[in-house]
């Protein structure tokens, strides 16, 4: 066996290598494809929700007020975070692939029951399940992206798949503008016809996985050395058949420890001992970014219906340049974070974004702003915003070891939404339901000072990862001297 053997119980391997020195092909950009895509999904929920709000108060069978939104989207955002932490450890447990299709089946099915809400109530515990699909989806789909793609692109394409967030976002805009057409659908048909959008997409991507592999990281130190060689080697097959030239071996090997599962106290310590400072980076970064993102955006639309008084079916044209803007930051901005590092780049974007929200919102207040021009504010706002965010996954995904790298994930993003994102939309939909721009714009100046207190802390404490294979930024817990 060319990449690892058993001795004993150490796994002796030169696979982590072999990944990272693969040349850019057909195969990252399938998995982008098919893993990615969760992001776009995503992105299509918070979008159809935000899009949708007008909809759902004119429903004659929900009559959903403006705390009645915020409240969904709270439970959307909840859903998120439970999921998240418990498909999170069951990714480290059983494996990645195993999750990324259990999880996506389960936002399959919730978003296609939200169309069948009846009160309040229902909506809630349906957008509670839609969000623990997408929470498990997370954490599974950025530990197999991490695991597969190459060092040297790591940061760029890391945050251009979560940046996809926005393509979503995009067709959710696009879709609610015909859903919400009364020419089309009726006042309560179009918001459920809308639901149905994500769910068939949610069956083509079911398909898309079949063909991706287990993470061979994952496998190594699971003792389970022989499917992670040839999962490799049929990779690297892959790329001689398309003509690619491999650099040959031997490569550098490293020496791990089987085990089947990682005691949850040697996570912990882990966690909060070894590398607490890395904790406090990513904790920091996550609630940021999760306050300034969900307490805007989910609120977005009802600031453009209560206070610009534009008509909900046209909120849909509001958002499209929005979502550009915010794919455009990560797409255009993600070079620099593999080139000029990660510190300084995760550093820049978060300021920027909280002193232009400090901005936009003062011309909020003074009402020097129309619908038109507000938006022109927020894809500026959004475009460094939107690499902030991403950043913030980048970070807590690369920088802790392999073995707890999709509890890691969860745990930030569940501490970190639970604490911004959970708490943003129901508190922003009550300020916004105060009808007062003085009142709007206090939660704007927290949610930028929020962001430049995150910059403070990564530049002090970041962690400069760019370039540098997995195993280097974070050594495996079972890692064999």
């Amino acid at each position: 066996m060319q990449g690892a053997h058993l001795t004993g119980e150490v796994v002796e391997t030169d696979i982590p290598s072999r990944l990272d020195r693969l040349p850019w092909g057909r195969f990252h950009k399938l998995v982008i494809a098919a893993l990615g895509v969760t992001w776009i999904l995503d992105g299509l929920e918070v979008t159809l929700a935000g899009s949708l709000a007008g909809a759902l108060k004119e429903s004659p069978a929900l009559h959903l007020t403006n705390t009645d939104i915020g409240l969904a989207s709270s439970a959307y955002l909840a859903g998120a975070v439970i999921g998240a932490l418990f498909f999170g450890w069951l990714t480290d447990r059983l494996g990645r692939k195993k999750l990324f299709f259990i999880t996506l089946f389960l936002y399959l099915a919730a978003t296609a029951m939200s169309a069948f809400s009846w009160d309040v109530w229902s909506f809630c515990f349906f957008r509670f399940l839609t969000g623990a699909g997408i929470g498990g989806e997370y954490t599974a789909i950025n530990s197999t992206i991490q695991e597969l793609l190459p060092a040297r692109v790591r940061g760029w394409s890391d945050l251009v798949i979560n940046g996809s967030f926005w393509i979503g976002a995009a067709l959710g805009a696009a879709g609610s503008v015909v859903v919400l057409n009364p020419a089309i659908f009726g006042i309560d048909t179009g918001w459920r016809v809308a639901f149905f959008i994500g769910a068939v997409l949610g069956l083509v991507i079911l398909f898309m996985r079949l063909w991706i592999p287990e993470s061979p990281r994952w496998l190594m130190t699971h003792g389970r050395a022989a499917e992670a060689d040839a999962i490799i080697a049929g990779i690297e097959e892959r790329f001689r058949a398309e003509g690619h030239t491999l650099t040959p071996g031997p490569f550098p090997k490293a020496r791990l420890h089987a085990r089947s599962h990682t005691p949850l106290s040697e996570v912990f310590t882990a966690l909060f001992k070894t590398h607490r400072l890395r904790a406090v980076v990513g904790l920091t970064l996550m609630a940021a970014q999760a306050f300034f993102y969900n307490a805007i955006f989910f609120t977005y639309a009802l600031v453009l219906t209560d206070f610009y008084h534009v008509p909900s079916d046209h909120i849909g044209l509001y958002i499209l340049p929005f979502a550009l803007g915010n794919f455009m930051g990560p797409l255009l901005l993600g070079r620099l974070f593999d080139t000029v590092g990660r510190r300084p780049m995760i550093a820049f974007t978060y300021v920027a974004s909280g002193v232009l929200l400090a901005i936009s919102g003062y011309l909020f207040k003074q009402d020097l702003l129309t619908a038109k021009s507000l938006t022109v504010c927020w894809v500026v706002v959004f475009f460094f915003a939107s690499a902030a965010a991403s950043s913030a996954y980048l970070t807590v995904s690369e920088t802790f070891p392999l073995e707890i790298r999709a509890l890691a994930i969860a745990a930030f993003y569940a501490v970190g939404t639970g604490i911004g994102g959970v708490a943003g939309p129901a508190v922003f939909g009550h300020l916004v339901q105060s009808g007062s721009r003085d009142t709007v714009f206090a939660g704007y100046v927290f949610g930028s000072v929020l962001m430049i207190a995150a910059a403070v802390v990564v530049w002090r404490w970041g962690v400069a990862a760019e370039r540098k294979p997995l195993e280097a930024v974070a050594r495996p817990l079972a890692f064999a001297d």
